[in-house]
């Protein structure tokens, strides 16, 4: 009985936690935001992202995943398919890549406002940056560790890892830096930052969880 109402009470207490993880390209962030939504009960969000901006705007998830984290989505939107997208939509003033933004924007603030979330990327830590229970966090790694997880991952040597790290780490900053007016990776602009290469994958996911509960006295 006193162990139901103690994880009642915990629950309770997890109800509207937001943890937005960002994360250089190879660093294990994923990773560790999966540790976290587990031991916390939150819903973990991702690409996810992009599937509920699409649903919520009506446009094709395509067309997120041309924007995803990439700055200059529009120079390449017109080498799409027009069926895609309604007629409607296509002509309207809405569609823009800033409308996309909005829409992904939206997408996290409903998700949040659901139920606890651990959110990877997708510059969620500015758009919730106001919820009374965030905890923003960037993850680093030492670059020969990041170099083996891309090269793992993409199956590639290690001059094509430096490569798609350099390109997409370039993309994703512009993009953060763009929409946020922040500095993508300032530390200024997070409650923690931790290289995951010094504690490991569950040594991180563990220091950041006892920052969590110590925090917000969970």
């Amino acid at each position: 009985m006193d162990n139901n109402r103690h994880s009642n009470e915990e629950t309770a207490g997890h109800s509207n936690l937001v943890v937005c993880i960002g994360r250089q390209l190879g660093s294990g962030g994923r990773l560790v935001a999966k540790q976290l939504a587990k031991e916390f009960g939150c819903q973990l969000l991702d690409k996810e992202i992009l599937n509920l901006a699409a649903k919520e705007s009506g446009f094709s998830e395509r067309f997120f995943e041309q924007n995803d984290e990439q700055k200059g989505f529009m120079k390449s939107l017109f080498h799409l398919h027009t069926p895609h997208v309604s007629d409607t939509n296509f002509y309207g003033s809405r569609f823009s890549q800033e409308s996309l933004f909005l829409f992904q924007c939206d997408a996290i603030r409903k998700a949040a406002a659901e139920g606890p979330c651990v959110f990877v990327g997708r510059c969620a830590d500015y758009v919730l940056r106001d919820h009374d229970k965030l905890v923003s966090v960037f993850i680093t790694a030492h670059m020969e560790e990041r170099l083996r997880r891309v090269m793992e991952r993409d199956g590639c040597n290690e001059e094509e890892a430096q490569k798609i790290i350099h390109a997409k780490e370039g993309a994703r900053s512009t993009y953060y830096n763009y929409y946020t007016g922040w500095r993508w990776g300032d530390s200024a602009h997070y409650d923690l930052c931790v290289n995951s290469s010094l504690l490991g994958i569950d040594g991180t996911a563990r220091l950041i969880s006892q920052f969590i509960r110590e925090r917000f006295s969970l």
